[in-house]
């Protein structure tokens, strides 16, 4: 073999001669289980690159076997002395000389010398180099094995057969033991090989799925940002607005005080000036100017002074108790928004027909539910007195949402009880009007329901264009949330609960129309 410079024999991670090496796009080789690893780092930061020479990937690598190293490695690593098995002789005392083979009746491993003087007796029995060749021998009479026991499923030795427990036991050599054991490993291979297939099938969808939500995540964490900068924009350009009003009210209040307070000042130096004739006057010795002067009443005007305590009003003047208070309102809605995000699919809710009550039609899919004169048979786990039904699901821990769309359908209910609800009974058994249920409701007609601190109602007022309904189910965190299924999604109202039961989904619709549950895509 031609000299081989070991740098070019050497994985550039490990620094270690090539192991199964493989080819990047751009032709640089690894180690196999050394690109693999770096492949998955680089998977969490979003990114692939060649650590050779920097190419960047679109999308993570193939990776090809490099045949033409492989074999390069195999002819290189037969050069190698036998010392890379670890496995010394015995015999050489002074110096670590590799074995070329074993002596199981010895328990020795032994080198190209010590075997050309060792005995070449048939009890000597030589075997490839091992590190353990005591493994080889019975334990009990200390004599090679050579025989596989049937009924025991053990290796043994000729004693064991003859004179040893295993006497009169079903035998085989170990070589043909041997064959037919990895004939069954082989047929077991082949009922494995389509169920490692099917591992590996559901592997790619898990990863064919993560990858969906990670781009969803992605496009919602863009929409939301989207969202917040407008707001934010929104409020900057409000507080510009409502400050420069003040400003402006400011000023007009401070020059109509101005000149109020200038007319007074003016009045009252008038005054005193009145007041210092009227005292001359009177310090006056000369009767005759006292009489002909004419009297306070002659030149003090009466002044009209109407309105100079009254409080300047306009009635274009900015509400800034109505502007507190929406901004407190603003306020509450963010601190009270639950941050929920629907990463994950949707729960695929089914209704289930047994539950549901008279005049309604539960859809073959079991995703609709209509009005629909229909009498059904009563049975305990049917709704009585109600245009109501039960999901098949029930959760009794774990988040988990579903969408509900009423279209333009009105007098329904829409939430989750325990699954325990009654089915007799006008409030007992109707959503939100009891304990064991929590609904939002919207009413039909005008008509207004029970009040209960277990149902919110659902004004189209708000002003959120929506059709739909999603429901968020935190069960250990004890709280059920409502989102209106707008662009973008609006949240509505939370209910904080400490649940004891298990729960499920439950509609109640109106008196026409239909609720349709949208659930996971398949």
């Amino acid at each position: 073999m031609a000299f081989v410079d070991l740098k070019e024999l050497e994985c550039p991670i490990c620094l270690s001669v090539f192991t199964d090496p493989v080819n990047l796009e751009c032709g640089h080789s690894f180690c196999l289980e050394c690109v693999g690893g770096m492949l998955n780092t680089q998977e969490r930061s979003g990114g692939y690159s060649c650590p050779e020479c920097r190419e960047r990937f679109h999308k993570r690598p193939a990776l090809h076997r490099n045949i033409t190293l492989c074999n390069i490695m195999d002819q290189f690593l037969s050069t190698l002395p036998e010392e890379a098995s670890g496995i010394f002789c015995t015999q050489c005392l002074h110096a670590s000389v590799p074995a070329v083979t074993s002596c199981l009746l010895c328990e020795a491993s032994l080198c190209d010398n010590h075997l050309n003087v060792h005995s070449k007796a048939p009890e000597h029995v030589l075997c490839d180099p091992t590190t353990a060749p005591e493994h080889r021998k019975c334990s009990v009479h200390q004599k090679i094995l050579e025989y596989y026991c049937i009924e025991d499923a053990t290796c043994v030795c000729v004693s064991c057969c003859v004179i040893g427990e295993h006497t009169g036991h079903k035998m085989e050599p170990l070589e043909e033991a041997s064959e037919k054991k990895k004939k069954k490993l082989k047929g077991d291979l082949q009922k494995l090989t389509p169920q490692t297939k099917e591992f590996q099938k559901k592997i790619k969808r898990l990863q064919e799925d993560k990858r969906k939500a990670q781009e969803k995540a992605d496009r919602e964490k863009e929409k939301i940002s989207a969202q917040f900068r407008d707001i934010w924009r929104q409020l900057e350009d409000l507080e510009k607005r409502v400050l420069s009003e003040l400003h402006r009210q400011k000023e007009r209040v401070c020059l109509s005080w101005d000149e109020k307070i200038q007319n007074l000042e003016t009045e009252e130096q008038e005054l005193s000036r009145k007041m210092c004739h009227i005292e001359e006057l009177c310090d006056e010795t000369d009767p005759l100017i006292v009489l002909q002067t004419p009297d306070t009443g002659d030149f003090s005007k009466p002044q009209n002074r109407e309105g100079h305590g009254k409080k300047l009003s306009n009635g274009r003047d900015l509400d800034v108790a109505g502007i507190l208070e929406t901004l407190c309102k603003i306020s509450n809605i963010i601190t009270g928004v639950n941050l929920c995000f629907y990463l994950q699919e949707p729960e695929d809710i089914l209704l289930n027909a047994l539950t549901a009550g008279n005049g309604i039609h539960i859809s073959d899919d079991g995703k609709t539910v209509s009005t629909l004169y229909h009498h059904y048979t009563k049975t305990p786990e049917r709704f009585q007195h109600h245009s109501q039904v039960l999901s098949t699901q029930s959760f009794s821990s774990g988040q988990h949402y579903w969408d509900v769309d009423f279209g333009k359908s009105k007098g329904w209910r829409i939430g989750v009880c325990y699954s325990n609800i009654e089915r007799v009974g006008w409030s007992e058994s109707l959503f939100g009007c009891n304990s064991k249920s929590w609904c939002l409701f919207s009413s039909c007609g005008g008509h207004t329901s029970l009040p209960s601190s277990q149902s919110i109602p659902f004004h189209f007022s708000y002003k959120i264009p929506s059709d739909g309904v999603r429901i968020y189910l935190d069960y250990e965190a004890g709280q059920i949330s409502f989102y209106a299924l707008s662009d973008p999604i609006r949240y509505i109202t939370t209910f904080t609960v400490k649940f004891t039961d298990p729960l499920c989904a439950a509609l109640k619709v109106g008196y026409s129309g239909s609720l349709t549950i949208r659930g996971r895509e398949h």
